[in-house]
């Protein structure tokens, strides 16, 4: 096993599909000359050239159509938004095209994309650049919605990701970019729509994805001084969901928190307990818990963007009210 970075697991996904397909190509703003906004494409226009490693103009609308149009022509493209708030400018290709053309041409194309990209808040970058929009894509049939939250994770999703013949939303973090993680030297993948059990646990399910879980496991450490056990889930695939890893883990625990970074209208937390009561309901000893963002956009401020975001303390204080303690 090496340790690697977050961004060099992206890079060597990409790198190591694109050896394999010479269909795949990888195009967005100053993925090449700049190789990457956050150098996970560092050296791919070196060795892949200018028309693989192609870089665009600030015109997301404009080359995810392009994206689109050159997937129902045999090609594998990857569309790397510098942001996932810059893709609305785009959403139109990506729900009304990407997504709708296998089912509205009965399945004469297949449209196999990958939108990768970072997702939610990176610190102070205001309202318009804070936005987790996981549950905006999950909720559009025809999308598959992936949130790693490590390195190994990150490299063995993402060529899954790149190999399926259905569009992928692939959403990265910011500020796990620099993350270091173990990863293998061989081939490896991960199958889309499997969770991973994080941590064992008995006394309570905490389930979540991407780069707020890291919040779960400061608390399973500040609450296991107190002898109480948390088991953490990864969904690291939001849609497909692994429902039978959650239910599984809540009929052994009998009590469940949800922690996302996102809102709480409409949130993937909001489905996880519907599925969850209608399913296991006759499990659970106390109602579930689930840690969202405040529902106000993202402040500027960092004493209210502290606030408004979930952290540690929000999970201990959820795991300790399941457990009427």
């Amino acid at each position: 096993m090496r340790t690697i970075q977050f961004r060099e697991a992206i890079c060597e996904a990409m790198s190591e599909e694109m050896r394999r397909d010479e269909s795949i190509y990888l195009m967005g703003e100053e993925v090449a000359e700049y190789n990457g906004a956050y150098k996970a494409s560092k050296g791919m226009l070196a060795e892949f050239g200018e028309k693989r490693v192609i870089d665009t103009p600030i015109a997301e609308l404009g080359f995810s159509g392009i994206a689109v149009g050159s997937a129902m022509n045999g090609n594998r493209p990857i569309v790397e938004y510098m942001t996932f708030n810059f893709c609305l400018v785009g959403i139109d290709q990506i729900i009304n095209n990407a997504a709708k053309m296998r089912q509205m041409t009965g399945g004469q194309f297949n449209v196999p994309i990958v939108f990768r990209g970072p997702t939610a808040s990176a610190g102070q970058l205001g309202a318009t650049h804070s936005q987790a929009l996981e549950n905006w894509f999950a909720n559009t049939p025809g999308l598959k919605v992936v949130v790693p939250s490590t390195p190994y994770d990150a490299k063995g999703l993402l060529k899954s990701a790149i190999r399926d013949n259905d569009p992928v939303i692939f959403m990265e973090s910011e500020q796990m970019y620099g993350d270091k993680g173990e990863v293998p030297d061989g081939e490896y993948t991960i199958p889309l729509g499997v969770a991973d059990v994080k941590r064992e646990g008995t006394d309570v399910t905490i389930v979540s994805f991407g780069k707020i879980i890291k919040e779960a496991f400061i608390a399973a450490d500040e609450l296991a001084k107190e002898g109480i056990s948390c088991e953490i889930i990864d969904l690291r695939t939001v849609r497909p969901m692994d429902k039978e890893a959650i239910l599984k883990s809540v009929k052994k625990t009998n009590r469940l928190v949800i922690l996302e970074e996102a809102w709480p209208v409409a949130s993937l937390s909001s489905e996880i307990s519907y599925i969850v009561q209608e399913q296991a309901f006759d499990f659970l000893d106390a109602p579930i818990q689930r840690i969202t963002t405040a529902d106000t956009p993202a402040p500027y401020s960092p004493v209210l963007l502290k606030d408004w975001l979930p952290n540690a303390g929000d999970v201990v204080k959820a795991v300790k009210k399941v457990l009427y303690k």
